[in-house]
């Protein structure tokens, strides 16, 4: 009786995955990015950064001259004023656009019609860039002295003016608060439902559970979206400039005081001293920003 042979055990082959080698080719596609990024953010950036620290050239003696009065202007008297009045604005703004938008994202994420959900958010993304001078005639329109609900409602008879910190307050949040429902909707979507669930066996309330579950995971994504808020409330200037004009003292509206004239002539140096101090908040606002959107997105994914 013979037996077959048993054929010879054979190794699995292996495809080799072919190396993905970064060739010249490969980098040529990045060079618009950084042409883009040097022409439009680099070249005016050195040119700030030299203009802060160099007289101007209307100003008395000639330009060109290294100086630290800009730099030293720029955190003094009315422009240091108006610095911590745009900070405040900035910080006020954003925060109550994250107390607001919070639960208007959470009612968005929740519910569940399709159709309210792509209409909040669409009309969010509209808002949030609705900004400059028809921001401002709408508001003019509404709440102003002479506005409609002003007249309707004889707002000015309780001591209402919307040409004040209060009334730009109110109408930088017509945007802030549809900005942050777009910032803050991405994160709650990565709240698990099982995490709900787990708390709710465990007999927790709700309260218990965005206490101690939801809010801990969001702390970071919030932060991250004040932070957001607060950039771009303090970087706006066409719609304050258009509708409170000197009234409330903000640095964007001193740099354009600056460039114009309208305070001291030859001080053309000092609204690029100025710009220096809002790109240094912003620096600041971007190294905070990172690393909370690095960490939240450790979670949420």
């Amino acid at each position: 009786m013979t037996t077959a042979p048993t054929p010879a055990p054979t190794t699995p082959t292996h495809r080799r995955r072919p190396r993905r080698r970064l060739g010249g080719a490969s980098w040529l596609a990045t060079v618009p990015l950084f042409l883009f990024f040097a022409l439009g953010f680099g070249l005016p950036a050195v040119a700030i950064v030299i203009g802060a620290f160099t007289t101007s050239t209307d100003a008395e003696g000639g330009g060109g001259q290294f100086t630290l009065d800009n730099v030293t202007a720029s955190v003094q008297g009315a422009y240091w004023t108006a610095m911590v009045s745009s900070l405040k604005l900035s910080a006020l703004t954003a925060l109550l656009a994250t107390v607001i938008g919070l639960p208007i994202a959470q009612a968005v994420v929740t519910s569940r019609h399709t159709w309210l959900r792509q209409a909040v958010l669409t009309a969010s993304g509209v808002l949030a860039n609705f900004g400059g001078l028809p921001l401002a005639f709408a508001f003019v329109a509404t709440l102003g002295n002479a506005g409609e609900v002003t007249k309707l409602l004889h707002l000015t008879d309780h001591g209402w003016t919307l040409y004040s910190f209060t009334g730009l307050t109110i109408v930088y949040l017509y945007f802030l608060i549809p900005l942050m429902v777009l910032t803050i909707t991405p994160a709650l979507d990565g709240l698990r439902v099982q995490w709900r669930e787990a708390a709710h066996n465990n007999r927790a309330t709700t309260v218990q559970y965005w206490r101690h579950v939801a809010l801990p995971i969001l702390l970071p994504s919030l932060l991250g979206g004040f932070v957001l808020l607060f950039g771009s409330a303090f970087a706006a200037y066409a719609t304050a400039a258009a509708m409170v004009g000197a009234t409330v003292p903000l640095v964007s509206r001193s740099i354009a005081d600056a460039l114009s004239g309208n305070v001291l002539v030859g001080q053309g140096n000092l609204a690029l001293a100025l710009s220096l101090n809002m790109i240094v908040v912003a620096v600041l606002v971007m190294a905070v920003y990172l690393p909370l959107q690095r960490r939240s997105a450790r979670w949420l994914s």
